[in-house]
């Protein structure tokens, strides 16, 4: 690749740190209806700490570090494995499972029902499909081939967990979904019906069946244009059943919220923990490894799997030093990690240990 292909390409990805670090683009969706949280004053939603993102006063040094100071291996120079999904072969299985798609997406079967969680099956993770950070790799299932869908689970609204094209596509199929507050607006207006749409405000709960499903705090914000800052809310989730606890991080940084958590809904058979996309200057949104892991061990969690990581092109790391990190760390703390390929299957009876394929 030439000199200027390769600044180009920066270029592009910038897009995409610009939209995790401050919550900028072009392009303004929609307004968010006043809400009756405690997390929303002045038009805008806040975390409980204080903790804000970086502000368009930051767009300068984030341009020139993702155009100076991005790792040669930001982007991986070979094809990552993905592993074909076959919904006929989860029927062979027992129990609960787990199935990392790519980046966030994570899709699960709970007794017998079938979840996403924060689904993205576009090329790229941005507001259009011409520019932007592009995927690494495709999904390991097509959204034609995904089974009925109980219920899907959205944890904010930035471009690499809500993605337009693919909710409305897998809306047919889908049978409820769960976002926090001030999304049900943003979906109605994306052709969603609004008694298919649950909102949760921090702390608060709903059930689907057996399902449990509880808004939890996050350290973060949200954004997908210019005029939306913080006008919808963003949270973690805890998901349970009668046998089985599950945590879901979404975007977050490291706050004491964690360990609060861990003492009301834990411990965790098994932990989904944002890992990627993180740097010094955006430390209060993003979590470094070494901090997922300790945000697993708050969490009281058996079993963590790494996420965020190895689809998009959304930070200045290495793309796979996220995962190296997450499995050095947890093996200093003696905590387990699971680290499967995409479309692999976590079999959560007895998760397996894979070893390292990046």
């Amino acid at each position: 690749m030439s000199l200027s292909s390769r600044y180009f390409q920066r270029f592009l990805s910038y897009l995409g740190v610009i939209a995790m670090t401050t919550g900028f683009s072009p392009y303004a969706l929609s307004d968010s209806p006043v809400s009756g949280s405690d997390l929303y004053n002045n038009g805008k939603f806040h975390n409980a700490s204080g903790e804000q993102a970086a502000g368009l006063s930051s767009l300068p040094k984030i341009i020139w570090r993702t155009l100076g100071q991005k790792s040669p291996d930001a982007s991986p120079s070979e094809d990552i494995p993905v592993v074909p999904l076959d919904i006929s072969s989860l029927d062979k299985l027992k129990g609960t499972l787990a199935v990392k798609l790519g980046h966030s997406s994570v899709l699960l079967r709970l007794d017998e029902g079938f979840w996403l969680v924060d689904p993205v099956f576009s090329e790229r993770a941005s507001p259009v499909q011409w520019a932007g950070p592009k995927r690494f790799h495709e999904p390991p299932i097509t959204l034609e081939a995904l089974p009925d869908i109980e219920g899907v689970i959205i944890s904010h609204d930035h471009y690499d967990h809500l993605d337009k094209n693919t909710i409305q596509q897998l809306d047919k199929q889908v049978k409820q979904f769960y976002v926090p507050l001030g999304l049900a607006k943003v979906m109605q207006n994306w052709g969603i019906a609004a008694d298919k749409i649950t909102e949760l405000d921090w702390w608060e709960s709903a059930s689907h069946g057996s399902v449990k499903l509880v808004a939890t705090p996050a350290q973060h914000f949200s954004g997908r244009g210019l005029l939306d800052r913080n006008s919808t809310l963003w949270a973690s989730w805890v998901i349970m059943t009668d046998n089985e606890r599950l945590f879901y991080s979404g975007d977050t940084g490291y706050f004491d919220g964690f360990k609060t958590i861990g003492e009301r809904y834990g411990p965790f058979d098994l932990t989904f923990i944002e890992t990627g996309a993180y740097h010094q200057e955006w430390a209060n949104i993003h979590m470094f490894p070494e901090e997922g892991v300790q945000a697993h061990i708050d969490l009281q969690g058996k079993w963590m799997v790494p996420v965020h990581n190895g689809t998009f092109d959304l930070a200045l790391h290495a793309w796979y030093e996220p995962l190296q990190r997450s499995v050095d760390e947890s093996r200093k703390r003696n905590q387990k990690v699971l680290t499967p390929k995409f479309g692999e299957i976590i079999q959560l009876q007895n998760p397996e240990p894979k070893e390292p394929w990046w």
